[in-house]
């Protein structure tokens, strides 16, 4: 069984912290479907946008799946320490920390996938996190700033150190971005040279491309990222193949139109109509990737201003998979 501090989770497969994708409604629906943990988007640890509308929907945990997991994103020791109380006094019960993220915004403020280029400030910010709260703290990092400076072995032994109580591993570097493939090297490096769990991450778009990088990694869970957008189920059927060898079929058309439809509706109720109806958009077009009509459903969809006529074309869509599938 996997543990992270007192928490034994259910399964092996987590879903990766997203920004812009991973709020409590699309936490609360991958849960649903058997992901065995899911971590929030990231929350600047700065005090002063504590108040912003963004850290706001980001620090909601309510009806949450257990243990909630919240991550936290900056470059300075005692700020970041702060940044995980004030977290943990809203519910948090484990505090994950970014060190992986590779967006030029939050690289620029020498935060995510850049802290890993200064190896002393790593450990001051993971110690000062450990220190300053009670719960298990988690760490998401990248295997290094560049192919040519790949330091996550150096990194993970740090961590450890530190008292951190479970790592994941992105298998590209801050410089790749997600460009090219996930390489697992490092992370079987990772694995051999610590003792605590570490989570791979990094092109697993599949219940066998999961298998295949366990076996090759020997990490104890994998960590599943953009491969979840518009498949909120995948982390479910990953964990059952892990677990028994047998892939659940992925729902119907008519299935995931339904699931759909519960999904935008929760973005409604979430984030209120005018935003939650622009949020959705995105959600959707994911959804319904692989159709022959995306390019003019997506138009379509992203034409709709009112909240209820977003539900009300799902519904259709649904209708005619439905008809589709009986005639078929």
């Amino acid at each position: 069984m996997l543990t992270i501090g007192p928490y034994t989770l259910p399964n092996r497969v987590a879903l990766a912290p997203m920004a812009g994708v991973t709020d409590l409604p699309f936490r609360r629906l991958c849960a649903r479907f058997g992901a065995g943990l899911v971590v929030s988007e990231m929350i600047s640890s700065r005090p002063e946008l504590r108040r912003s509308r963004k850290s706001q929907w980001r620090s909601r945990h309510d009806r949450e799946v257990q243990p909630r997991s919240v991550q936290i994103a900056g470059n300075e020791p005692r700020q970041m320490a702060e940044a995980a109380r004030y977290n943990v006094a809203l519910g948090a019960q484990i505090i994950d920390i970014n060190m992986g993220c590779p967006a030029k915004k939050v690289c620029r403020k020498a935060a995510g996938s850049a802290l890993l280029a200064d190896e002393t400030l790593v450990a001051d910010i993971l110690r000062a996190v450990v220190d300053a709260v009670d719960v298990p703290v988690t760490l998401k990092i990248r295997t290094g700033t560049t192919p040519q400076a790949r330091n996550g072995v150096r990194v993970a032994r740090i961590a450890q150190d530190a008292g951190i109580a479970a790592l994941a591993v992105h298998g590209r570097t801050r410089a790749c971005a997600f460009r090219g493939q996930a390489e697992y090297d490092t992370i079987a490096a990772i694995v051999a040279a610590t003792d605590f769990p570490v989570f791979a991450n990094g092109d697993i778009d599949s219940p066998q491309s999961a298998a295949r990088v366990l076996a090759h990694t020997g990490a104890a869970g994998v960590m599943i990222g953009r491969a979840a957008q518009g498949r909120p189920w995948l982390c479910g059927q990953v964990a059952a193949y892990l677990d028994s060898g047998v892939v659940p079929p992925a729902p119907q058309e008519h299935e995931q139109l339904a699931i759909l439809h519960r999904h935008v509706a929760e973005l409604h109720d979430f984030y209120g109509a005018y935003m939650g109806l622009r949020i959705a958009r995105k959600h959707v077009a994911w959804y319904l990737q692989g159709r022959p009509d995306y390019a003019l459903q997506r138009r379509l969809f992203n034409g709709i201003e009112d909240a209820s006529a977003q539900l009300d074309y799902i519904v259709q869509l649904s209708r005619i998979a439905t008809n589709e599938e009986l005639a078929a």
